[in-house]
């Protein structure tokens, strides 16, 4: 179980996952119909986007990061999901930043009652592996999250002369209730780290629900093998297959 470990102000977060087994999440996470509704429809939230909501003037610091291009090869169209490639890419946090990612995480999905936190299902580990593919989906939130993580630190210190990290969790809510949603009030400085949280609270909560004990918070119940012979469809069921399929003209 991953954790987030504090000893004399040095906090950092541990993680217990393989790399075979992150690699095999980010390819379950890749695939899921989470996805598309989550983080896909939105595509990248450009300086043009945020201009068209604000205007042409954009308060608030905001960090104009240049990263240099991940340039390794993909492990191709059609992975194995079995037996994945070891060390297909280099994973590309580090600890200051996966301990913030981390931190951001457990605040979005914190532990309640039997249902574990984020960090405690390895959910940094398969953020890190996101924004560390070389592919142009996840590029493109690589540049979104770690400009997250610079303003963060950035408006921390502002704040209260530290790093977001090793601030109190009061004062870390202080932030993240003004960035969390979109809101009729909204300061302007806060335009586009509210519209770019957004991206990433969507990713951190579909990696939770990919995992076991996510799964199993949504009361999914499939890959369950039924006893007998199959019953079929219910009545319930059959109705409304037959509705839809008279609506498109389908029967």
């Amino acid at each position: 179980m991953a954790k987030i470990i504090n000893e004399k102000n040095d906090v950092q977060y541990k993680s217990t996952i393989t790399r075979r087994e992150s690699l095999k999440w980010l390819g379950i996470l890749s695939a899921t119909a989470l996805l598309p509704s989550l983080v896909g429809c939105e595509g990248s939230v450009s300086t043009t986007n945020i201009a068209n909501v604000v205007g042409d003037s954009i308060k608030g610091h905001w960090p104009d990061l240049t990263l240099s291009p991940i340039t390794v090869k993909g492990y191709g169209k059609d992975p194995s999901m079995i037996i994945p490639p070891k060390s297909p890419w280099p994973k590309t946090l580090t600890v200051e930043q996966l301990t913030l990612v981390a931190v951001l995480a457990d605040i979005l999905v914190p532990r309640d009652g039997d249902v574990p936190s984020a960090t405690e299902v390895n959910v940094p580990d398969v953020v890190d592996e996101w924004v560390s593919a070389p592919y142009e989906r996840q590029q493109s939130d690589r540049l979104s999250i770690l400009s997250i993580l610079v303003w963060l630190n950035d408006e921390a210190k502002l704040r209260f002369s530290r790093t977001f990290t090793v601030l109190s969790p009061a004062e870390q809510l202080k932030i993240i209730d003004d960035i969390a949603y979109q809101k009729d009030d909204l300061a302007e400085e806060y335009t586009r780290i509210v519209l770019e949280f957004s991206r990433f609270r969507k990713l951190v909560l579909a990696a939770f629900f990919c995992s076991p004990e996510g799964t199993k918070d949504l009361g999914y119940l499939g890959n369950v093998p039924i006893a007998g012979d199959y019953p079929g469809p219910t009545d319930e069921a059959m109705v409304h297959l037959n509705q839809i399929l008279n609506e498109l003209d389908l029967v």
